[in-house]
Formats: C-alpha cells, sequence, structure tokens
C-alpha cells in the first residue's frame, strides 16, 4: 500500500488528488528548498487525506507557495463560501490552514508567516518553548515587525495563539483531526524540532533543520527513531520529510547543523535497525531543504543520484517541487 499510494503522488504532481481512501496525509509544497531563494523556502501543508483543515510544517514561505499550488491545479476544487470577499488563496489561507508548526526560528523558516501575518486569520503558532521565545523577540516584537501575538512587547494584536510544547507530548491541533508530538533536535548547537503528526492511527514524520547526531556528538536522532520504531514496525508512518541541504562530498565541519545523502543513509540504517530491520522498504522521504546555489547547475539532481546509489533499504526518496500535492497511505 505504501508504495503505490507514493507512486500515486508522483503521478499528480500537477493536478490535485482525489479523495480514495480516506487514510494517509496529503502534503502540498509550499516550499522545497533552503537558503537564498525567497519565496521557495520550507514549508510543507499537511492534512488527513479527504480533509481540508491542514497544518502547515515550518513557513518560510506562505502565500507565494499557495500561489504557485493554485497555478498548478492544487485548489481547483476549492469553493469559497459565497460573499465571501476572498479569493480562492485566501480562504486556503485562512480558512484551511489552521496553524504553524514552526521547527526553529531561523528566517528561511518563517518568513512567510511573518509577511503574511497582516492578512491571515486568528490561529495558533506551535513550537518548542525556546523557538517560541525566539519567534517573540526577534520578529514580532515593534521593530522587525508589528506584534502580532498574544505574549511580548505591547501592544498584542493578537492574531496568534504562541503555544509552547513539551517535548514528547502530544497535543491535539485546533480545528483539525490531527495532534502533534514534537521531539527535540540540534540544529548546529541551534534547537529545532521534529514534529510526529497523527490522524486516524497514521502518522507523517516533518523534520526542521538537524545536523547529523555522531557530527554533533548528540543522540537526537536516535531518540526519535526510538519513540517511532513501533509505528515503522507496524506501517503506520507514511512518510518523513527529512532535510538534505548539501552533497555528500561538503566536509563535516562546514555542515552548520545539516545533513547530506552520506548521513541520511546511515541514520535512515539506524532507524532499520531499531524497527527489527527490512522495515523501510518503499517508504517515501520527501527531501526538503536543497540549498539553493548560485551556480549554473542546482543540486538536485547530484543529491538524487547519491540518495539512490545508497538506496540498499528500498526507500522512495522524492526530490518536491514547489506547489506539488502528495498523497501517502
Amino acid at each position: 500500500m505504501r508504495l503505490i499510494a507514493s507512486l500515486v503522488s508522483l503521478s499528480m504532481l500537477l493536478t490535485p488528488t482525489v479523495a480514495l481512501s480516506g487514510q494517509g496525509f496529503d502534503v502540498i509544497v509550499l516550499g522545497a528548498l533552503g537558503g537564498i531563494q525567497d519565496g521557495n523556502l520550507s514549508s510543507y501543508l499537511i492534512r488527513p487525506h479527504g480533509d481540508r483543515n491542514a497544518i502547515a510544517c515550518d513557513a518560510g514561505s506562505l502565500v507565494n507557495g499557495l500561489r504557485v499550488a493554485q497555478d498548478r491545479g492544487v485548489f481547483r476544487d476549492v469553493k469559497v463560501p459565497e460573499g465571501s470577499p476572498d479569493s480562492v488563496l485566501g480562504h486556503v489561507l485562512k480558512s484551511e490552514i489552521k496553524g504553524y508548526l514552526i521547527s526553529h526560528a531561523h528566517l528561511d523558516h518563517v518568513q512567510g508567516l511573518v509577511i503574511a501575518s497582516p492578512d491571515d486569520s486568528n490561529k495558533t503558532i506551535y513550537a518548542l518553548p525556546s523557538v517560541s521565545a525566539e519567534i517573540e523577540q526577534a520578529y514580532f516584537n515593534w521593530k522587525a515587525w508589528p506584534n502580532m501575538l498574544d505574549r511580548g512587547q505591547p501592544p498584542q494584536l493578537k492574531r496568534y495563539h504562541l503555544e509552547d510544547l513539551k517535548p514528547g507530548e502530544t497535543k491535539d491541533l485546533a480545528g483539525t483531526k490531527m495532534t502533534v508530538t514534537p521531539f527535540p533536535l540540534n540544529h548546529g548547537g541551534a534547537e529545532s524540532t521534529a514534529f510526529l503528526i497523527e490522524s486516524g492511527g497514521d502518522a507523517i514524520l516533518c523534520f526542521g533543520d538537524t545536523g547529523p547526531d555522531e557530527v554533533q556528538k548528540a543522540s537526537n536522532i536516535r531518540d526519535i527513531w526510538k519513540a517511532i520504531a513501533d509505528k515503522v514496525r507496524q506501517q503506520r508512518l507514511k512518510a518523513i520529510i527529512l532535510e538534505v541541504s548539501y552533497t555528500s562530498d561538503r566536509p563535516d565541519n562546514l555542515l552548520f547543523g545539516h545533513l547530506t545523502p552520506k548521513w541520511v543513509h546511515k541514520t535512515l540504517h539506524v532507524l532499520d535497525q531499531e524497527a527489527g530491520g527490512n522495515a523501510l522498504k518503499g517508504l517515501p522521504v520527501v527531501v526538503s531543504h536543497i540549498k539553493y546555489s548560485l551556480t549554473d547547475e542546482q543540486p538536485q539532481e547530484a543529491i538524487r543520484k547519491e540518495l539512490e546509489a545508497g538506496n540498499d533499504l528500498g526507500l522512495q526518496f522524492l526530490i518536491p517541487e514547489q506547489g506539488a500535492l502528495y498523497h501517502f497511505q
């Protein structure tokens, strides 16, 4: 089932998915890249298949990502209520996106959220306490931007409720049929987050930026693998969104808290071992946060080749494009 679902999603990059089973998740790529390409930065809209109510995992690009997805036909089935002044894009932003999961406060993960906030609807930003503090202090401080939060520098405009998450504790995502469990990550010394999103027994794991445990002398990723091993064995984990910022020739001392194909293979072998072995065949891995390059060639193809060359676990590595729609079941 996992393999069939991913192949279906690949054939639907330019057209909306159809509610076939009501299982698994739809993922809309609002921002595929990391680094410097403003307008296409980390953001993934996630919703239970057949349900319009969604959560955004990171929000480096928001309105532009919605616009690109609309241009590709992803929202052609959206019905704007009669009498609403909103466009289709405005309706999706205000009514279908119910909140934001922010992995860390680096600009390429929050820029779209900050810029869209004056025209957004009231909703919740979910983050670990350290990340919440950075969002409050660095952005919504009446210097970088008006304070759209319900805490921090007065006056508080209260567009967004800032909800602190506790590591390993499951929380309902308001307005959706999903829950989230956050896991801390080490992003070159900064705290980042991986979000385990669940609905109806299914799960999807969305990583923020992270470096390899071995390089950072930490156990964050291994701890996550231990926590989700049962879900992998039971084939309840439908996909992983995992960053791969550079090709494998990048020296470890220049990773700055990021992964390469070499390190992805090593860490996914750890997950396979934790899940009992031969457990990851067909599992989709969406390759996020590839760094845009100011060269004649972008690194996507080289990264894809490196991932496939070492793919002895039978994973399905997907290199997403902005505006793409996947159905994982």
